[in-house]
């Protein structure tokens, strides 16, 4: 069992292999539950940890409404995020916590299927799944079924809606969706959709209950959650960390810079921010009081010696790249958007009627997206223009700063087809 009010949580008794059925049962308690586990999980205050921080009480009542049989329950583990490696953490130290706490979501609906998500280009990760998928099937013969699904590795193929519709044996697309949250659907049957990390929180608020969760995080923001951590640091780190733990604590704790010129939060469709928010606490409750959030857990280190906007073109062009391309915001939007950047940076004249036409199309393409991947990039490149103020004028004035000319880069960024580097003159 582990302590009440200690970490990890998550991670509790984690080693280099993943954790067995019968190891899970030692570590979390083989029979524990409590009595009503959906009056716990409303108490609990379970913010999801997918990005959007939806309350995951509101979704469950939502799909319990449904009527129908054969409801689903899919677990997202595609873990899309360049940046981001807690799915693998998670489910190569405790899968059975994540598979648990989808039984008992499929519980809650009245589901007779688990869908678990693995992208099928990390055959570790896959690898470990489905063991823990087929020792469970071996010691528990009721309940749901638990199948392991591999789609193809893509930016948007996990999000929700298109891994719905790749799951409905059609493309991996966003559908259009006008209101969140709105029902998904696999062939009839209603579908609840949850990353890894939220179906593991769920699993120890059911076995714990709600006033245990709550004895770590914040108000608004209960629980402890886990952060990706990259950039400058020494090496990637995932990290479980009490919710409102300073960011600079988070950073130190990674061995990251603790100093840096500024922080991404929430990934690639998230904001920048500048070192005067790095004493503040890591949670959604605080942080939205700055119109920001954790997002998908993700934080990157940037230091004073690296070039902001250039970190952030690679970005902006390779989300531009993995876009659906199915609507004008994506197709065009975007690379339009991308090649603006590309002319701000090189600077001089075409560089300021570069970043005008810039700022007109960010907000000519906000909103008028099918899905909200355009809406993420426009986000993600207005905070790098008023973050990285200082380099944006010293390159519109023909004097680009130090860090565009290094070599040395700190975003992750998958591979391009024919991969072309600004040109400096």
């Amino acid at each position: 069992m582990i302590p009440p009010r200690s970490l990890p949580r998550l991670f509790a008794g984690s080693s280099d292999r993943p954790n067995s059925l019968a190891q899970h049962h030692e570590i979390f308690g083989g029979s524990t539950r409590v009595a009503n586990p959906l009056e716990e999980l409303r108490a609990s205050g379970l913010l999801g940890r997918g990005g959007a921080g939806f309350p995951t009480a509101k979704k469950v009542e939502l799909l319990r409404s449904q009527r129908g049989h054969h409801k689903f329950v899919v677990v997202n583990a595609m873990e899309g995020e360049p940046a981001a490696h807690k799915d693998f953490r998670l489910l190569s130290t405790n899968p059975h916590l994540v598979l648990e706490g989808a039984e008992a979501l499929a519980n809650l609906i009245g589901a007779d299927r688990i869908a678990v998500c693995v992208a099928r280009d990390n055959p570790t990760l896959v690898n470990h799944v489905e063991r823990a998928v087929h020792e469970r099937a071996r010691q528990n013969s009721r309940g749901p079924a638990i199948d392991l699904h591999t789609p193809p590795w893509r930016y948007i193929a996990g999000e929700e809606s298109a891994l719905v519709n790749w799951l409905d044996g059609r493309e991996s697309l966003p559908q259009f969706r006008r209101h969140k949250p709105s029902i998904l659907h696999i062939g009839r049957g209603a579908a609840l959709v949850d990353n890894a990390e939220t179906c593991a929180n769920v699993a120890l608020i059911t076995r714990y209950g709600a006033e245990w969760y709550r004895t770590l995080g914040t108000t608004g923001h209960p629980g402890s959650t886990v952060v990706s951590v990259t950039g400058a640091v020494v090496r990637p780190t995932v990290l479980e960390v009490n919710v409102g733990t300073p960011l600079r604590s988070i950073l130190e704790s990674a061995r990251a810079d603790t100093s840096p010129q500024a922080v991404l939060l929430g990934g690639y469709g998230g904001v920048w921010v500048g070192p005067e928010l790095l004493d503040a606490p890591y949670a959604n409750d605080v942080l939205g009081e700055r119109g920001l959030s954790v997002g998908a857990g993700i934080v990157v280190a940037l230091p004073r010696a690296a070039c902001g906007l250039v970190e952030s073109h690679r970005v902006v062009r390779w989300m531009a790249h993995e876009s659906a391309r199915q609507c004008g915001p994506c197709a065009f939007g975007l690379p339009a958007i991308a090649e603006d950047l590309a002319q701000v940076i090189r600077g001089g004249r075409d560089g300021v009627s570069a970043r005008t036409r810039l700022e007109q199309r960010c907000a000519s393409v906000e909103g008028r997206g099918a899905c909200r991947h355009p809406d993420g990039v426009i986000r993600f490149v207005r905070s790098a223009l008023t973050v990285f103020a200082t380099d944006l004028d010293h390159h519109l004035a023909g004097a680009p700063c130090a860090g565009a000319r290094s070599r040395q880069r700190y975003l992750a960024v998958p591979s391009l087809e024919k991969e072309e580097e600004l040109v400096w003159e």
